[in-house]
């Protein structure tokens, strides 16, 4: 396994960070074993409608392979295209979740060069912020999230909008995670609830 010494000081200690890593990729290994048996399950699979379900349920289980790769933490200490990081990610939420219930998200992301901690950290947000808006939506049985990303001289600010209903009687955004991923990268989260729905607007700095 690669050394994990470049990154930042107060993410960590370097064994903590191995030991979650060496978790994530036994998860990862249970995951792609139960897509190998599925896809054996529906070779052998003789009737058409059965094959399909097979075939369905393997194509999530892939899809939220995907994801749990894209939410790992970043191996070294590096700049990375932020822009390119949420698309990846992105998608990978998409294809998990959001096509199967009619939910549609849609980007608009310029393009920021930021750590790969700092990164990983905001990628953790739009994860939670974008779940939390798919719960209430699901309730209508569809519904849209759109994603911004902007740069200003000192900050990355990041806007998740959704068209769900009003804030009485939706299921809630768990703000222990987030706010503790927040705070980790000395943000700012401002929540707004109204009639069309409900705007989140986090800002961090650029640079720790």
């Amino acid at each position: 396994m690669s050394s994990l010494s470049e990154l930042s000081p107060d993410s960590g200690t370097n064994a903590e960070r191995m030991l979650l890593r060496e978790l994530a990729h036994q998860i990862e290994g249970e995951l792609v074993s139960v897509i190998e048996l599925l896809s054996e399950a529906a070779g052998r699979c003789e009737g058409a409608e059965a094959r399909a379900i097979l075939t369905s349920v393997q194509d999530r289980l892939e899809s939220h392979v995907c994801l749990h790769h894209a939410l790992q933490m970043p191996q070294f200490a590096t700049t990375i295209d932020l822009a390119s990081y949420l698309q990846q990610l992105c998608r990978s939420i998409s294809r998990s979740r959001l096509e199967y219930e009619g939910i549609a998200l849609s980007l608009l992301l310029q393009p920021l060069k930021v750590s790969s901690e700092r990164c990983w950290l905001l990628g953790m947000i739009v994860f939670e912020l974008i779940t939390a808006s798919a719960r209430h939506l699901s309730l209508d049985g569809a519904g849209a999230i759109r994603l911004e990303v902007w740069g200003t001289a000192n900050s990355v600010m990041c806007c998740i909008i959704d068209n769900g209903a009003t804030a009485e009687g939706r299921p809630g955004l768990d703000r222990s995670i987030v706010d503790m991923l927040v705070a980790r990268l000395n943000g700012t989260m401002d929540i707004r609830f109204g009639p069309d729905g409900t705007r989140t607007v986090v800002g961090i700095p650029r640079r720790a």
